[in-house]
């Protein structure tokens, strides 16, 4: 009877695995409150069971969510009974019951530091380009992407959270003018299953890029952008999409002394080859936010991020010193400089391959761009071809590589230790980064 019991409860709860399509994934991470995401494979009943690691028998609960067909089956969770500085543990429930997972699920409130202690050390992953092959949709001949290890590499080197730095999926032709393509899109690239312990043990933060927002190198004039923006907030979990009356993908957080500012910078931008009217990346009004917020911010260092690279004066690829959008770029280094404001440094994808920037000017604030692509998409051979004047030769990587910046060191000499990793953890590069004062 035992035994007829234990296999009838074994295969409900198998049963109850099979509607998990993808995740959970963690969100962003406040001191009171933390985002957890789940897709199901079909409509179904979700909430979560948490408790702190050190008091398991004090367990709290999320509202229920109801996945529909048209959000692509996805639940956003919020766990709000939380205390700051705290680890918990979390089960997924679907239709009342546990989903069993083989690997541990936890997350962590950050702590109420300020006024009390040094800011705590953390580090961060981040990188652009990731491609999963679909062979029915992909262009004929090899695999765009591969590597697909480097999500497992990523969660191996134990980063506080990772940025996507734009192009997380690649919408083909099939997919980008309609719903059901965009959902497939997503549900597609998010199911893989090297991605999955990567996601449910790390807070993740994401910006998009032309190939999440519609076709290659598209702007504010693709036409089907509400739903393609629609699913970038279905299928993350950023503290926000938009600020005020200002629409697209653009939020902020702060994690210990450090503010993160997340652009979009494909909703207000003007076509590459348009020859006349204002050439703009970001739309002035998203420029004024972040002007006023760089100028407000009291952060050891600000970190702006963004989907092209910033700094790099070649003017290749959608660089902002391409297509004409280098007056918007001199306006934005003008206003760092005005303002005086120290420790600015722009994290970039895009290009294909990863290098350091450096603008360096005598009685001006230092300026840098940390550009990390491609996670697992197809590598750009010909870096080094770019006459970048304001790189640092030998940070050029021309293959698959992520990208891991840890902050550490008292608030005086706070320190930014920037290493890049290739597909199997294997470290190519380092560099340190002072504090200016």
């Amino acid at each position: 009877m035992f035994f007829l019991l234990f296999a009838l409860i074994s295969s409900n709860v198998l049963a109850q695995n099979a509607h998990l399509k993808s995740g959970p994934m963690l969100g962003y991470s406040e001191m009171k409150e933390v985002a957890i995401w789940v897709q199901t494979d079909a409509q179904a009943e979700v909430f979560l069971c948490y408790w702190p690691i050190s008091y398991p028998d004090s367990s709290h609960f999320t509202e229920v969510f109801f996945t529909q067909k048209q959000e692509g089956f996805t639940a956003l969770l919020v766990a709000d009974t939380l205390e700051p500085g705290n680890t918990y543990q979390y089960e997924v429930f679907i239709d009342n019951q546990p989903v069993l997972l083989p690997y541990p699920t936890q997350f962590s409130t950050q702590p109420l530091w300020k006024w009390r202690t040094e800011p705590p050390d953390f580090g961060f992953a981040m990188g652009s380009g990731t491609y999963i092959n679909e062979k029915r949709y992909d262009r004929p001949g090899n695999g765009y992407g591969g590597g697909y290890q480097i999500f497992n590499s990523m969660k191996e080197v134990q980063p506080d959270f990772m940025l996507w730095l734009g192009d997380n999926i690649y919408l083909r032709e099939p997919d980008w003018n309609s719903r059901t393509g965009i959902m497939h899109r997503y549900t597609h690239t998010r199911s893989l299953p090297e991605m999955q312990e990567f996601l449910a043990s790390t807070h993740h933060y994401a910006i998009l890029d032309d190939h999440d927002f519609g076709p290659n190198d598209s702007d504010r004039g693709f036409w089907n952008q509400n739903e393609t923006l629609r699913a970038f907030g279905l299928f993350w979990a950023n503290p926000g999409y938009g600020v005020g009356e200002l629409k697209g993908a653009i939020t902020a957080f702060q994690w210990s002394d450090c503010d993160f500012f997340l652009l979009d910078n494909r909703t207000y931008r003007a076509p590459n080859n348009r020859l006349t009217g204002e050439k703009t990346q970001l739309g002035e009004a998203q420029l004024q936010w972040l002007f006023d917020n760089l100028a407000a911010s009291y952060a050891t260092f600000k970190f702006v991020v963004l989907g092209g690279q910033f700094l790099n004066d070649s003017g290749v690829y959608e660089s902002y010193t391409n297509y004409g959008f280098d007056k918007e770029r001199e306006r934005i280094i003008k206003f760092i400089y005005d303002e005086n404001i120290q420790n600015v440094v722009f994290l970039t994808g895009d290009v294909h391959y990863s290098e350091i920037s450096v603008l360096k000017a005598e009685g001006k604030p230092t300026i840098w761009d940390i550009t990390s692509s491609p996670l697992n998409s197809g590598p750009n051979k010909n870096a080094l071809k770019q006459k970048n004047t304001l790189r640092l030769p030998e940070s050029v990587i021309s293959q698959r590589n992520f990208c891991l910046v840890n902050v550490t060191g008292t608030q005086a000499e706070r320190l930014l230790q920037v290493s890049f990793f290739d597909s199997d953890g294997k470290l190519l590069y380092s560099y340190n980064i002072e504090r200016e004062n």
